[in-house]
């Protein structure tokens, strides 16, 4: 069956296309946490990815674009000459622009650069969801402007030179989780990296305004460091 519209008051659905199994965990956790947004399924290569737009309804695919049997252009191209509609968001570590422009005629929609924070993503399936509301008959150039506007949005917040989005992720959702807060030891035995590596991550979080760092004291020798998830933060 080829993929339609979904009604408004119906959840965005979205299938995720990665090859990397941690990412497309990370992405479809993504998904599921912007609301009116439902990861309706994962797939690692554009054959699984054509097998499950078979099987399911789907409005978005967010479609990474170096897939092992095929480069994801070549998968939106089929399914286009298939009948099947739904929007494409791309995700790319290239930088490509000749890529880019043969990705509009294609329905992509949006593109964003690995690595990319959930913030990013939000940001993109937000602007989509904005345009994906204002579908039907335009009543001047104005209000087609206006829709076209709504998919436009700043380049993505690269991540440090090191850092990867679905360990990024990790230390974020373990923080959040903590409650009372957690040392870069305590991330580093729960997440699963190293000492050095968590404070890293914990660091960067602090810079984005995310997280907060204060002295832990009352142990002998230097005091460590005890941060905490910013209240409100996504």
């Amino acid at each position: 069956m080829t993929a339609g519209q979904a009604r408004p008051t119906e959840p965005i659905r979205v299938l995720v296309v990665e090859d990397d199994p941690v990412a497309a965990d990370a992405h479809v956790m993504y998904v599921d946490r912007v609301p009116g947004f439902t990861a309706v399924g994962k797939a690692h290569t554009g054959a699984e990815a054509r097998r499950a737009l078979d099987r399911t309804h789907v409005d978005l695919l967010l479609l990474d674009l170096h897939l092992p049997d095929g480069h994801g252009l070549q998968l939106a191209r089929s399914l286009r000459a298939a009948g099947y509609h739904a929007d494409v968001i791309a995700v790319t570590s290239a930088r490509d622009l000749a890529v880019v422009r043969e990705g509009v005629s294609l329905g992509v929609v949006q593109y964003v650069l690995k690595p990319f924070t959930f913030a990013t993503l939000r940001d993109r399936l937000v602007r989509y969801a904005e345009f994906h509301a204002a579908a039907g008959e335009a009543s001047g150039q104005d209000e087609v402007d206006r829709a076209l506007a709504t998919l436009r949005a700043p380049g993505p917040a690269a991540l440090p030179k090191g850092l990867s989005a679905p360990t990024l992720e990790r230390v974020s959702v373990a923080l959040r989780d903590s409650g009372e807060g957690m040392t870069a030891t305590g991330v580093a035995e729960t997440v699963g990296i190293s000492r050095i590596t968590a404070r890293r991550y914990l660091e960067h979080l602090v810079e984005a305004g995310r997280a907060a760092r204060s002295p832990q004291y009352g142990t002998v020798g230097r005091p460590e460091l005890q941060y905490r998830w910013v209240k409100g933060q996504p």
